[in-house]
């Protein structure tokens, strides 16, 4: 069984709050995170178990796998996003909506206990991208890329804010921008779509799919810019380096394949607008959240296709023409290294180098899931961390569960429900890992504190 199954228990409870018609559907939930959200050992796999060490006990509100331990390092920050850690160990966490009219915070430890004692706050503007290269901070907005100039002692930088890159699309859905820099310095950004599937009426039930989906021009897709300029603007600097990407807020740099990974948030509400082809358990099921690496070039197939793990296919949407079974064009778009839940919401990726953690999880994949709001008739999933092992530069072992419990209650009805959703990670200079929380601004800090599984002892 999943450590992540409900208990009798934990229904009974529910049964009591909810009554009878809400523990048939959270039964029916529970199956369904058995069979298809298990760890799964491959692309299009749910249900197959991967080894994995078992969860813990409960350590600053979350679960773990035993030997780890998670403390807080910050909580009541304001709605975070991504996270960064700068190599003397200062923690900047991007906030979505500015904090008396700031959208970044720094952090600092001072006295080493592991809790922030020191805070700045600067930025004019709220976002979700930041990142550290080249001793400058960069950070966006849901339009823009800045950068500043971090000072060798103190916390905020102490230069001006610059433009990095400007006027990308304004937009009231999937605006947000999420950034990574590869090791020379290049900028990609993620430019989402503002629709679920590029139909001319987007929700509408029957409403067909535009042909040639006009919004791949400047969004859904990865914009690569220049190393080291400023000034820049998307249309005149800017190179779409990858296409058909719905939205992918997990975007992140391997420094071991020197390759871009992104997970994109999967399209909705397929039972919904096409209730002949697809129920609505289908319809909470499906589509996969996919796990791709991008080469320039790279087409992942939005809004034409989809990735049905089940079939273990990527098959035409209905606003294309398909009926849930017609398969795409083979060789068109590029299939996912890893498939994860449908509508689980994967927010960041992060790949570990440092040597605190046991041996098996260097060089792998850390991806955090915000949770999903569109799995009726099931319960919500997602609030998590997953791991994906990697050797040479691919998945090797499927992914499995690394933390849980950010959620906070047995059953989330409702994402506003949820106490807290896991959105950012990163990894300070000992090998520690950061997680971000979006609701009230937590900042969990999780280190191995058992036996390394390669025999040596944990730093």
């Amino acid at each position: 069984m999943s450590a992540f199954a409900r208990t009798p228990a934990s229904a009974a409870r529910g049964a009591r709050r909810k009554g009878a018609r809400h523990v048939l559907r959270f039964l029916a939930g529970s199956l369904f995170v058995l069979a298809a959200a298990a760890p799964s050992t491959g692309a299009g796999r749910p249900g197959e178990a991967a080894e994995a060490p078992p969860l813990g006990v409960e350590a600053a509100g979350i679960r773990l796998p035993a030997g780890f331990t998670a403390t807080l390092f910050a909580d009541g920050l304001g709605p975070g996003r991504h996270i960064v850690v700068r190599e003397n160990g200062d923690v900047y966490l991007a906030l979505r909506q500015p904090v008396d009219g700031k959208g970044v915070i720094g952090l600092r430890d001072v006295d080493g206990d592991g809790r922030a004692d020191e805070t700045a706050r600067f930025g004019a503007t709220g976002g979700t991208g930041i990142a550290i290269h080249d001793g400058y901070l960069y950070f966006s907005s849901d339009v823009a890329v800045f950068r500043a100039k971090l000072d060798a002692k103190a916390l905020a930088p102490t230069g001006n804010v610059e433009t990095v890159v400007r006027d990308f699309p304004r937009q009231s859905a999937h605006a947000a921008k999420s950034i990574a820099l590869d090791d020379e310095g290049r900028l990609y950004v993620n430019s989402g779509a503002p629709s679920n599937a590029c139909q001319e009426r987007d929700r509408t039930i029957g409403s067909p799919g535009m042909p040639d989906c006009p919004l791949l021009a400047r969004q859904g897709g990865v914009w690569r810019f220049p190393a080291g300029r400023t000034g820049m603007t998307q249309t005149a600097d800017g190179t779409r380096f990858a296409t058909g990407i719905r939205n992918a807020v997990a975007l992140g740099w391997n420094p071991l394949a020197k390759r871009i990974f992104l997970l994109q948030h999967g399209r909705d509400q397929l039972g919904q607008l096409y209730p002949d082809s697809f129920t609505a358990e289908q319809s909470a099921r499906l589509p996969a959240e996919e796990l791709h690496r991008i080469e320039e070039g790279s087409d992942v197939g939005w809004p034409y296709t989809y990735w049905d793990a089940f079939q273990k296919a990527r098959v035409v949407a209905p606003e294309y023409g398909g009926d849930g079974r017609t398969k795409a064009p083979a060789g068109k778009y590029q299939d996912p290294l890893v498939a994860f839940p449908a509508h689980w919401g994967p927010n960041a990726i992060h790949f570990y180098r440092g040597k605190q953690l046991p041996e098996r999880y260097r060089g792998g994949a850390f991806v955090v899931f915000h949770g999903s709001w569109n799995r009726a008739p099931y319960a919500q999933e997602g609030y998590n961390v997953a791991f994906v092992p990697f050797a040479g530069g691919v998945p090797s072992g499927g992914w499995e569960f690394f933390a849980d419990g950010f959620a906070g209650v047995p059953v989330v009805e409702n994402p506003q429900n949820a106490q807290h959703r896991p959105t950012g990670i990163a990894e300070g200079p000992d090998g520690s890992l950061y997680v971000s929380d979006s609701v009230k601004g937590r900042i969990w800090r999780i280190r191995y504190t058992g036996e390394a599984s390669d025999g040596a002892s944990a730093r």
